[in-house]
């Protein structure tokens, strides 16, 4: 019954990431951040194993310190069904 409740909380945090990716109320740092612990990895296992990149470049990006390319953050968002783009904001 554990799993359950750990795959229902899996589905409610990716749920509220969707939603707070789409208001454009995260940085791309928090953002990967928060899609690297849904996972449940560490950082070094995350960047390695799940996005294939290197683990300092991981931690830079979570910080909002570095300055992806558009092929980094493609490899980010992968995992979670994300791909760079453009997104229209209305002005307010």
């Amino acid at each position: 019954m554990q799993k359950k409740n750990t795959a229902e909380n899996a589905t409610l945090a990716k749920q509220q990431l969707r939603d707070e990716i789409e208001r454009g109320d995260l940085t791309i740092g928090q953002a990967t951040r928060r899609m690297r612990k849904i996972t449940g990895k560490n950082q070094k296992d995350y960047a390695r194993n799940i996005i294939g990149i290197s683990p300092r470049v991981l931690a830079e990006i979570e910080r909002d310190v570095a300055n992806p390319t558009i092929a980094t953050i493609n490899k980010i968002g992968r995992p979670f069904g994300y791909a760079a783009g453009f997104v229209y904001k209305k002005r307010g």
